[in-house]
């Protein structure tokens, strides 16, 4: 990994930002007090705020904000928003970068102009609509994480309990090509990517609770895939973050079947809890939790320079 320019962060005040309003609140918990340890072993004096209502109010001037907080508000602009209003330096990706990755919508459009290939697809607005496509099919809330609103669809019953919980987070929603591969994740550092994880759920696919149980999914790093297949992954992941305009950290994920790789989505705030893939991947390479959390703020900085 290149090396980045340094900061210290020994003895500067660094908020915390973690728990949320979106239905990964408990998650965001978990990932702050995880980074807010991290940083106090690096010298921070640090201060972890459980942001429980929006608009953000913070007191003081602190050297940094750690933003934590997955899922809407904290990933889709909101809180880049309030925090540029505020006039305080964060981490993370900017205001439009954050909303543009975080609406499946936007990123799918963005794929297809740069021909990065991703899951055919195609949008409901009305809950008594039928899809076009033929089952199976993956039925998407497309502004949540976490796998929150995602359905494996193969007839007219799990249609109709899928399109109800959709609806209930969206007034439009996505119906995905079902595509069975490998599940693959990308960590990006800047500019560069770290080693591919693979993933295998126990169960029919990465959701909610297979990524955050204990044991519920089994994940190796490196992927079991060929030389080849990691650099065209890794090359892809990268265009994909350029395509949504982005440049400090993230995780990319893809499905890799046959030899067809496919972008499913780009995170701009992925987990940091002990279950998490982007830490996993960074101690693939040497980088522990605690130097990973200051290459974070290191890369975020750029966006001041």
């Amino acid at each position: 990994m290149k090396k980045i320019q340094g900061i210290k962060l020994d003895g500067e005040e660094v908020v915390v930002l973690k728990g949320g309003v979106s239905r990964e609140r408990e998650i965001s918990l978990r990932s702050g007090a995880a980074v807010g340890s991290a940083l106090r072993r690096l010298g921070a004096k640090v201060e972890e705020v459980d942001v429980k209502r929006v608009p953000l109010e913070l007191g003081g001037r602190p050297f940094l904000v750690f933003n934590m907080l997955h899922g809407t508000y904290g990933e889709d602009g909101g809180v880049q928003t309030d925090l540029e209003a505020l006039g305080l330096r964060y981490t993370g990706e900017g205001v439009e970068g954050s909303r543009i990755a975080f609406d499946k919508r936007l990123t799918k459009r963005r794929f297809e102009e740069y021909g990065i290939k991703t899951p055919r697809w195609e949008l409901l607005n009305d809950p008594n609509q039928k899809p076009k496509m033929e089952y199976p099919y993956v039925l998407k809330a497309p502004r949540q994480g976490s796998s929150v609103g995602v359905h494996i669809v193969r007839n007219d019953r799990e249609l109709l309990l899928a399109l109800k919980d959709c609806f209930s987070y969206d007034n439009e929603i996505i119906v995905e090509e079902y595509i069975k591969g490998k599940e693959l994740t990308v960590g990006i550092l800047g500019d560069e990517a770290l080693p591919v994880v693979e993933i295998q759920p126990k169960g029919e696919f990465y959701d909610y609770h297979h990524k955050y149980t204990k044991g519920g999914s089994d994940y190796f790093v490196p992927a079991r895939i060929s030389a080849s297949e990691v650099k065209r992954v890794q090359e892809i992941s990268l265009l994909a973050n350029k395509a949504l305009g982005l440049s400090v950290y993230g995780r990319v994920d893809v499905l890799l079947r046959g030899e067809e790789v496919y972008v499913l989505e780009v995170n701009t705030i992925p987990g940091m809890t002990e279950t998490s893939l982007l830490p996993k991947a960074a101690a693939a390479v040497g980088i522990s939790f605690d130097e990973l959390c200051l290459r974070i703020a290191e890369l975020s900085f750029r966006k001041y320079l």
